[in-house]
């Protein structure tokens, strides 16, 4: 089911976890989510060992999602970042992303380089210039079923009332789900709810530590919202582990002791199919075999 369909469907709200590549992509579709968020932070981290402030590239992205593509079908909402310049930029990536295999296209108002919708110190770029931006993304997209998620980090730059009137004029250049980033109380999450919600879904971010207080998808429904992504928890939880992984075996000379955190050989490689690629691959040697046989007791008939 589309991304698209999930929410005409009346789903709500859809939670989509964040990953950052297909072995994330597919563990979190094996959990039973029907839509996945590709974060730009978690690339940040993963692929680089850097900060989410702008270092990631439109192409590094693109590619990731070709590649997630290739392992699943679960409906992807992509992070885009500020479209990577202007509007003719904002164009070319979702033009781009769409092509990959993104299912909505997220695009924020913050001006080259970004940041992390939860640090400190963020710039936008006009209100108008942003509109623009929306425009030009709904423009680009070939199907209707690409969803253009329009994000305004106004809170903490312009303040509230700011990031409600970008939002709405957002909501009128042709976005198709609306994201007011890091509210900073639960009266500010229902405040946007209330101002908005009757006009296009809205999605909230949960980030563990950040600025908008944590609260459950379903309590998130029921203010109003109808998608909540959780982008970098998937990072700091596998960052904890990988910490404590590389102490016990730095520690013990073995991952003896820690072997009961651990998947073994066999089972990850029944996590992510090695046993029936395997037999896949077999069936076209077994073809390729028959079909050179059989070509010979032809040329021997005659």
């Amino acid at each position: 089911m589309t991304l698209k369909s999930q929410l005409a469907g009346g789903r709500a709200p859809i939670v989509a976890p964040g990953i950052f590549d297909a072995l994330t992509g597919s563990i979190a579709t094996d959990a039973g989510f029907g839509a996945l968020y590709l974060s730009g932070a978690a690339i940040a981290y993963t692929k680089l060992g850097r900060p989410d402030i702008g270092l990631v590239s439109m192409s590094e992205v693109a590619d990731t999602i070709g590649l997630i593509r290739q392992r699943i079908e679960t409906p992807i909402i992509v992070d885009a970042d500020n479209g990577y310049g202007n509007a003719l930029n904002v164009q070319r990536t979702v033009r781009t992303f769409e092509r990959a295999g993104a299912s909505a296209i997220q695009l924020e108002d913050q001006t080259l380089p970004k940041r992390c919708g939860h640090l400190s110190d963020k710039s936008l770029v006009s209100t108008a210039e942003m509109v623009g931006k929306v425009k030009a993304a709904v423009d680009a997209r070939a199907s209707e079923e690409t969803l253009i998620i329009a994000r305004t980090d106004a809170v903490a730059v312009e303040g509230f009332d700011a990031a409600l009137e970008r939002a709405s004029l957002y909501a009128d250049a042709g976005a198709d789900v609306l994201f007011v980033e890091a509210p900073r109380s639960s009266e500010q999450l229902s405040a946007v709810a209330r101002a908005l919600g009757g006009r296009l879904p809205l999605l909230a971010n949960m980030v563990e530590g950040g600025n908008t207080p944590m609260y459950t998808a379903a309590e998130l429904g029921e203010m109003g919202y109808s998608i909540v992504i959780f982008p970098g928890g998937i990072v700091r939880a596998l960052a904890r582990t990988a910490q404590a992984y590389y102490a016990s075996l730095f520690a013990n000379g073995t991952n003896t002791p820690f072997a009961g955190n651990m998947f073994q050989f066999g089972e990850l490689n029944e996590l992510i199919g090695t046993p029936a690629m395997l037999a896949s691959g077999q069936t076209y040697e077994d073809y390729g075999t028959q079909a050179v046989a059989a070509r010979r007791d032809k040329g021997d008939a005659k």
